[in-house]
């Protein structure tokens, strides 16, 4: 039976356009139906249709009313919650008319429909928070008036870089007067490993999450930055294990190795110990991502194809999720203490190892823990605009801690023991959100940092990632990338060319040390980084400026 208002039952439970986050506008007159645009949607949000119009018409010498019916065809978008347009906007790169384009819909009702089944949405991408950082609201104004001119970044040669790795106390030092002269005895005395880096790092995005070419562009920006440019950027391998071919070759030590707490990719990181050439630049062990903390990692079975089944030890097409802690111990006290010291204890003492944890207001606690530990070589907290390949979508834009504050007071902790040029701080988490790279990390070393890690940037900087914090895109945990950034699927692969990534991998890191220089020189700063160095820095808000203990200035 028909409703009164004649509107039939099923009907009544379609969605309209307006309650989806992006509306395709299609121009009839533009298009020439070439079919270009419903072939590359990644989603199937598209698709080619007919249209069958009424008009009534009046023609001929005695011009009678009659109904006419034309049949046309049409670029549709569908209303099916489940192929919804993600705003990538692909369908416009490949029309040849600009005949169509996707609007965001700032009246979406989205979330209120995308959970089917009773399963929360989930997505990849980063927070969707279009406000602006604090990190962006940081100001430089401290700027030495009397600075020597040749300090002008464009003119005077200094480096910058940072360490990474436990740094002994002066007492602590195995340095001796003898006779008047200083000599280095080592009887008895451990020597932490440290390494010199540049302090922009490439965070954890590992081969599975990142597609075969984009892992390999960048793998071929940080050897050529080390080894031709003289800069040296250190990139870490996320969880998953590496390929067997990297893990034996002279470029491993520009990596950082990280084991989680689901081991994948760990079995062929143990064969291949006895045959490294190299050791990698540092041990990582992840506890937590900035995006959903308390939460493992996922890679969702719709990337676990053969090559990253192979490298990773497990079958195909098969969910891979890490569990929220390392199983095999009890508090994060004692993961802490055993898992660096087994580290430490493969790569002979060699490597620093340290833990990669979440942004939150436990931080200080774990960072009191590895203050004790002297084979802990530093901590890196990834804040809560950190991405994630795969995560509940009320996880990343609800959990979590930003990471301004949660660095800060963790320096200011370091600073209150006396060990603040002991124990280097990571930052990781919305760096370079805005398209600000160098400020954003300039200001976290001022902060505290001694050094920090980006990902979501480095993917739109050198591989043109559409992802936004407008939930545009965001199909990073599908296996659907259209750029194929973030896909195990060849044919959606081949459309990224990893000389193109490597060779804008280069040019991102050269362009932020060029802007770091220009920062720090008039302040004076060319023989080394300004950490903790807050007296530098200033922002618009009274209430951000007693939280992060800085200046106010308006």
């Amino acid at each position: 039976m028909e409703p009164a208002s004649g509107l039939r039952l099923d009907h009544n439970h379609h969605l309209s356009l307006r309650e989806f986050p992006y509306i395709i506008r299609w121009r009839d007159d533009r298009c020439k139906r070439c079919g270009k645009c419903t072939a590359v949607c990644p989603v199937k949000a598209i698709e080619a249709t007919v249209k069958v119009q009424r008009l009534v018409k009046s023609e001929g010498p005695v011009p009678t009313p009659a109904a006419v019916r034309n049949i046309t065809h049409i670029v549709e978008q569908v209303t099916d919650m489940e192929r919804y347009c993600t705003g990538c906007g692909t369908c416009t790169l490949v029309c040849p008319n600009e005949a169509i384009e996707p609007e965001f819909n700032p009246q979406n009702k989205f979330l209120h429909y995308k959970n089917k089944g009773g399963d929360g949405y989930k997505r990849g991408g980063r927070r969707n928070d279009p406000a602006l950082s604090t990190l962006d609201r940081l100001k430089f104004t401290r700027i030495s008036m009397l600075t020597d001119p040749a300090l002008d970044a464009g003119r005077h040669e200094f480096r910058v870089r940072s360490l990474l790795g436990r740094i002994l106390p002066p007492e602590d030092l195995p340095l001796k007067l003898v006779n008047g002269k200083l000599t280095v005895d080592k009887a008895g005395i451990f020597i932490p490993p440290v390494r010199e880096i540049f302090p922009i790092m490439i965070g954890s995005m590992s081969i599975g999450a990142l597609s075969p070419p984009m892992w390999e562009g960048l793998a071929m920006g940080v050897a050529y930055l080390n080894e031709v440019e003289g800069l040296p950027v250190v990139m870490c391998s996320g969880e998953g294990g590496m390929s067997p071919r990297l893990l034996r070759s002279k470029y491993l030590k520009y990596f950082i190795i990280q084991i989680a707490s689901g081991y994948f990719g760990w079995d062929e990181i143990v064969h291949a110990l006895p045959h490294m050439v190299e050791d990698p630049a540092a041990i990582e062990i992840k506890y937590g991502q900035g995006a959903k903390p308390g939460d493992g990692g996922l890679l969702m079975a719709q990337k676990v194809l053969k090559l990253i089944a192979k490298i990773r030890g497990v079958p195909q097409f098969v969910d891979l999720a890490s569990p929220p802690t390392h199983q095999t111990k009890y508090s994060i006290e004692e993961a802490v203490a055993k898992m660096i010291q087994s580290m430490s204890m493969a790569f002979g003492f060699r490597v620093p190892v340290y833990p990669k944890i979440s942004g939150t207001k436990t931080a200080r606690a774990v960072l009191n823990n590895l203050a004790r530990n002297p084979y802990a070589a530093a901590l890196c907290i990834d804040g809560e605009d950190g991405g994630t390949g795969a995560a509940y979508n009320v996880s990343m834009d609800k959990m979590g801690h930003p990471i301004a504050s949660n660095l800060r007071e963790c320096y200011l902790d370091l600073v209150r023991q006396g060990k603040q040029n002991e124990l280097p701080l990571i930052a990781a988490g919305g760096i370079g959100k805005k398209g600000n790279l160098a400020a954003n990390a300039a200001a976290l070393i001022m902060l505290g940092a001694s050094g920090v890690a980006i990902g979501k940037y480095i993917m739109q900087a050198a591989a043109d990632c559409f992802g936004d914090e407008y939930n545009r895109c965001n199909l990073c945990n599908t296996g659907k990338c259209p750029r194929g950034i973030t896909t195990q699927d060849p044919k959606l692969y081949r459309r990224l060319d990893s000389d193109r990534v490597a060779e804008r991998v280069v040019e991102v890191f050269k362009a932020a040390d060029v802007e770091l220089r220009k920062l720090f020189a008039p302040m004076g700063r060319s023989t080394e980084l300004p950490i903790g160095m807050s007296d530098g820095l200033s922002i618009d808000d009274p209430a951000m400026a007693e939280r992060l203990g800085i200046n106010y200035a308006c």
